[in-house]
């Protein structure tokens, strides 16, 4: 820090403290002068009653520029800190009722769980999301193979989702190099393995670059190993890697039969299950089926501690299905994929799904791409004692792209959390 700054700050700070205890002297002499007079006169009171005054106004200053100091620290600096008292209380209140909202994990990967989470951040300061990290492809895929961490990407975007940032931070940990050897590459996973680097770890490094963004609960992968996605076509064919199972159409064109894990009992993170035993609602989706949601679910203890829960269990389905993983799914497939993967009957509460239509123009672009609406059939998923929900979810992003409305599907959860406790 610049030492001119450091003592203009130090200064400031020492003289709203000396006013503070300024204050409570010029109290304690008003109710010393009250007290231990057996007599007072009239002009005594009123100068006992004005040092308690004064008193009081200088505590008064001096307990605000604290508060907002704290709040400062506690912004790191982002967001814009408040700067009048009734900010404070408007943000205190805030605060307080974000640590009574649900605990809430959130379950997948990859822009359907970053959307959530920017949604569910409004409604609760409890959010713990568990990411997969099996993703090969892009820019992970190339930190992966040439430092040998666990890839970034899908985590630094829910650290993102969950961040108090300004807009222009968010921008610099978004940007992608256009040129020379890190092209393709995104400055936020760069500075995500640098943090890996400087902790020892990759938990840590997670851990430590979500305090410096000022997360909103907490981001952790499934895993700390090494792991690798395969997935088993109907024909038996074999496709291994994560990127290539979505685009296993263009090589070898089949329907998924199966995905499974490179090895064998692969040790979930102790803070993963530990977050999934204490949730009160646990979120599956939106994201891709296969290489997103399944993958956190064949790490060892994971299924069977969520089936375990108490927690609501609700899964998110998708508005489109995803060529090459999902072609031609409704809802119940997806159900159906996770339900024989998982091998644990009862393992969904509730399933939220999107009744927004997609404009003709938008709709038309991804049934050339092979995509379509992924469509509902009631029947089959209430036999397996699911509650489905309804609701108009959809939201176009600034691209053109088919997502859901993250408020509007945070909103839906909480719906479903408040139903269940009302009942209880």
């Amino acid at each position: 820090m610049n030492p001119l700054k450091l003592l203009s700050t130090t200064y400031k700070y020492r003289k709203w403290l000396s006013k503070g205890f300024a204050g409570l002297i010029f109290i304690l002499a008003g109710i010393i002068a009250l007290v231990y007079r057996a007599e007072i006169e009239t002009f005594q009171l009123l100068a006992a009653l004005l040092l308690c005054g004064i008193g009081i106004v200088l505590c008064f200053f001096c307990f605000r520029e604290i508060i907002l100091a704290l709040l400062r620290f506690n912004n790191n600096g982002h967001n814009h800190p408040p700067q009048k008292m009734l900010d404070i209380g408007k943000r205190i209140y805030h605060h307080t009722q974000l640590r009574e909202g649900p605990q809430t994990v959130v379950i997948g990967g990859g822009t359907g769980i970053s959307t959530l989470l920017r949604g569910l951040k409004q409604y609760t300061s409890n959010i713990s999301a568990i990411i997969t990290v099996a993703d090969d492809g892009g820019g992970s895929g190339m930190l992966r193979k040439d430092i040998g961490i666990l890839p970034p990407g899908d985590i630094r975007n829910c650290i993102l989702a969950l961040s108090d940032t300004e807009p222009q931070m968010e921008k610099l940990l978004q940007y992608r190099f256009k040129d020379g050897d890190l092209k393709g590459q995104c400055f936020g996973n760069l500075f995500l393995a640098a943090m890996t680097g400087i902790s020892g770890s990759f938990e840590t490094g997670v851990r430590n670059m979500s305090e410096v963004l000022a997360v909103t609960g907490t981001v952790l992968p499934v895993t700390s190993e090494n792991i690798n996605l395969l997935a088993e076509l109907e024909d038996g064919t074999v496709i291994n890697g994560e990127s290539r199972i979505g685009n296993h159409n263009s090589i070898h064109p089949g329907r998924i039969k199966r995905v499974y894990l490179d090895k064998d009992n692969v040790k979930p993170l102790d803070s993963a299950i530990s977050a999934i035993k204490n949730a009160s609602v646990i979120i599956l989706g939106p994201g891709s089926l296969y290489t997103s949601i399944i993958p956190n679910l064949l790490v060892d203890d994971v299924a069977q501690s969520i089936a375990k829960s108490s927690a609501i269990k609700i899964y998110v389905a998708n508005v489109m299905t995803q060529p090459g993983e999902t072609d031609g799914y409704s809802v119940y497939d997806h159900i159906n994929a996770i339900y024989q993967h998982v091998r644990i009957d009862g393992f969904i509460d509730y399933c939220i799904v999107n009744k927004g239509k997609v404009p003709e123009k938008i709709y038309k672009r991804y049934v050339e791409d092979g995509a379509s609406m992924v469509r509902l059939n009631p029947n089959r998923i209430k036999k397996l004692g699911i509650e489905i929900l309804e609701r108009d979810l959809l939201q176009i992003d600034d691209k053109g792209y088919v997502r859901h409305d993250p408020v509007k599907l945070a909103k839906v959860i909480l719906e479903i959390c408040n139903n269940k406790a009302g009942k209880e």
